[in-house]
């Protein structure tokens, strides 16, 4: 008994997250949306087209994520909504959200690592965009292994340069801004390219998630979490849109879209900024520099979120026991953090950012939709779980979010059906699998 007692403690994650690093990691797990990626959008729908997805999908994270909130304060476990499924619909139901949840971690950093490896080749031309993005792996993936508090007060650092760095590209596009640069070819694909730029528009706030990953390394989760989530989406509903407006104001959004020989680019804001300045001027290349930082805080964070949900996974025996121990000096998920990176490296060479955007949008839509379903299963069965944080407006909150998702989900296998049965593979496949080990699921 008091074996099996030690070995459990020996599995514990260590607390020391505060408020103030929550909120940076809750703004750095995302704001690498806010300086690429979303601009593959614009091809897809258009200014109009793109501003129509992007504000149904605020209203998606808004009420996703204060409903999240009041699941990650009620089981503030590692896992996420591996943890709540599991606890609201059973081990078998509870093991698909929490593959869905790995898939978005895992395709999300690499795609990300891209977008550092084209802002990098931006300013120093010579360098490879590969290497770069294989390179950050291995930097962070062993800044996170040294401990969470470390990497938590990394984050936030380099989180608030992020932000400024944003502040500025808006100190110097907003005098240069034209009003009808929005409405310029503002829908050139019809109203159906609103629907296809829906996995562009998640990308401007997907990750905020991953904040429940750290809830049990929280001092105190019930308090800190819910002032995390509430912080940092409405931080980030203020850049989005102010980028947004800002980014395709310049020129309008073609600029921002497609580079001279006609293919289509990574890193956007670098583009806005080379119609207004020279891109040898001190001032493009601070940007650059510092619009870096967001990338790197976007990569870093979910790189550590990543790593609490797969390290959940072989905790609770949903894969090989290794993944679920933790480095025995820094109490971290070593052995997990070392696996993504892997799989991440081998995502990397596929060289398709706006297929890894939209697999990893896959995964986080039907993490959506379970923990959703989580929730009000919860209430209606559990109604005496302790429930620190209450969201707002319930049921609605919750329903909205699960529509949106729902609905979301159904139009990106319409307009990426090939890559849909890519996603859906995997998470059968991986079900399949798991089912001929024999878990333990009943």
């Amino acid at each position: 008994m008091s074996s099996n007692l030690e070995s459990s403690n020996e599995q514990k994650l260590q607390k020391s997250l505060t408020p103030t690093l929550l909120w940076g990691l809750g703004v750095g797990y995302v704001i690498s949306g806010m300086y690429f990626g979303w601009n593959l959008g614009l091809e897809k729908g258009g200014t109009l087209g793109m501003a129509i997805a992007t504000f149904f999908v605020i209203i998606l994270y808004i009420t996703f994520s204060l409903s999240y909130a009041e699941l990650a304060c009620a089981i503030p476990q590692a896992g996420g909504a591996f943890d709540y499924a599991n606890r609201a619909l059973g081990k078998k139901w509870g093991f698909l959200a929490g593959m869905a949840q790995n898939i978005e971690f895992l395709f999300a950093p690499p795609a990300i690592a891209v977008g550092i490896g084209a802002y990098f080749n931006a300013v120093f031309p010579q360098l490879s965009i590969l290497g770069v993005a294989i390179g950050a792996y291995f930097v962070f993936t062993f800044l996170n292994i040294l401990g969470t508090k470390l990497a938590s007060a990394f984050e936030l650092i380099i989180t608030i340069f992020a932000v400024l760095g944003l502040i500025t590209f808006w100190y110097f596009t907003f005098p240069k801004f034209e009003t009808k640069n929005l409405f310029t070819n503002n829908l050139p694909n019809g109203w159906s390219g609103a629907f296809a730029a829906l996995p562009f528009a998640i990308w401007f706030f997907l990750g905020i998630e991953g904040l429940a990953n750290v809830a049990e390394e929280s001092n105190n989760p019930q308090k800190d979490i819910t002032w995390g989530f509430g912080s940092a989406m409405a931080t980030l509903v203020v850049l989005c849109v102010l980028t947004f407006i800002t980014a395709v104001g310049i020129n309008g959004w073609e600029s921002i879209v497609y580079k001279v020989d006609g293919s289509v680019t990574d890193s956007p804001l670098p583009m806005a900024m080379s119609k207004i300045m020279s891109d040898t001027s001190g001032v493009y290349q601070l940007i650059v520099g510092i619009g870096t930082c967001g990338l790197i805080a976007s990569f870093h964070g979910l790189v550590l979120a990543a790593g609490r949900a797969t390290f959940e996974f072989g905790r609770a025996g949903n894969a090989p026991k290794f993944m679920g121990n933790v480095h025995p000096k820094y109490k971290t998920p070593a052995n997990a953090l070392i696996l993504n990176m892997v799989f991440g490296i081998v995502a990397l060479l596929s060289n398709s950012t706006a297929d890894i955007i939209i697999l990893s949008a896959f995964g986080a839509l039907t993490m959506y939709i379970f923990s959703m379903v989580s929730l009000l299963v919860l209430r209606k069965n559990e109604p005496n779980l302790k429930r620190p944080f209450l969201v707002p407006f319930y049921p609605f909150s919750p329903i909205i979010a699960l529509v949106i998702a729902s609905l979301a989900l159904i139009a990106m296998i319409i307009y990426n059906f090939n890559l849909s049965l890519v996603f859906f593979g995997i998470l059968v496949g991986s079900f399949i699998f798991a089912n001929m080990l024999k878990l333990d699921w009943e």
